[in-house]
């Protein structure tokens, strides 16, 4: 397999089984209300099965979300159009806490409790694609690449998670498209959107826990403009995904009773 450490400069790459590496971007370009920045794409994620019935792997990320923070939903139609050769046997859909996760986090967690519908929010992530986890690379060493060449299988050719999630270029786009939003309010989920977006223009903010009190507006000049940033946990925190934090789930569900976007 071709493995690489990358950033949002990536333009093509190949899942498991053949589906080509997308970019996952906001789609409905209209005037929001508000701006939410992210992390990276998550994948649609199947459960490898061989012919006699074991599982090869729980969940397999095997094709890009088909939009930006998905809810997991028609993740099995997806997969189905996956062509399998038999003698790798069979994909069904990863048990749905692997497909949408921070989607149905982010609605449920963030703009429901600030009233906002998705039409009202352009969502961004720093990274506009996946990335594949030491988890996800062990697991394709270990069941994917044995079997490739005897069942005819297309390499695998996707970027690692990177120690940077983007430099100056990708900052500029994502600037760009918080300009196209019209957005004045900018949502960031967790630290890093902090540290690799905000902290360029606003050098006092680095992490999270920098801002006084969990869940307020802060003003903010980005790009040479003045916005109202709202600091978050990522979803990851709040809805308690993998390793987490208690602490950051407990203020946000705190906030979560009060949250308001002002006026």
């Amino acid at each position: 397999m071709n493995d690489r450490e990358d950033n949002a400069s990536v333009t093509s790459g190949t899942y498991p089984f053949g589906s080509k590496l997308l970019p996952v971007v906001q789609t409905d370009r209209s005037p929001k209300r508000v701006f939410v920045l992210g992390v990276y794409s998550s994948a649609v994620h199947a459960r490898w099965v061989s012919p006699a019935g074991k599982t090869y792997i729980k969940a397999l990320a095997v094709a890009s979300e088909p939009f930006i923070f998905w809810d997991g939903s028609n993740a099995q139609s997806i997969i189905d159009a996956i062509d399998v050769p038999g003698l790798a046997g069979r994909l069904v859909a990863a048990e749905p806490k692997f497909n949408g996760p921070s989607g149905r986090s982010l609605d449920e967690d963030f703009l429901g409790p600030l009233s906002i519908r998705r039409k009202d929010a352009w969502l961004c992530d720093l990274v506009p694609h996946t990335c594949m986890n030491a988890g996800q690379l062990a697991a394709i060493r270990r069941e994917y690449e044995p079997r490739r060449r005897s069942c005819g299988l297309p390499e695998v050719m996707l970027p690692l998670v990177p120690k940077t999630f983007a430099d100056d270029r990708r900052r500029a786009e994502v600037l760009a498209e918080l300009e196209e939003s019209k957005a004045e309010i900018v949502v960031l989920l967790g630290d890093q959107p902090i540290q690799h977006f905000l902290t360029h223009h606003e050098p006092s903010w680095r992490w999270l826990h920098d801002f006084e009190g969990y869940g307020r507006l802060h003003p903010a000049t980005i790009g040479g403009r003045r916005y109202q940033v709202l600091p978050l946990a990522h979803p990851r925190q709040v809805s308690g995904l993998g390793t987490h934090s208690g602490e950051w789930r407990k203020r946000h569900n705190a906030w979560k009773r009060t949250a308001r976007l002002g006026d």
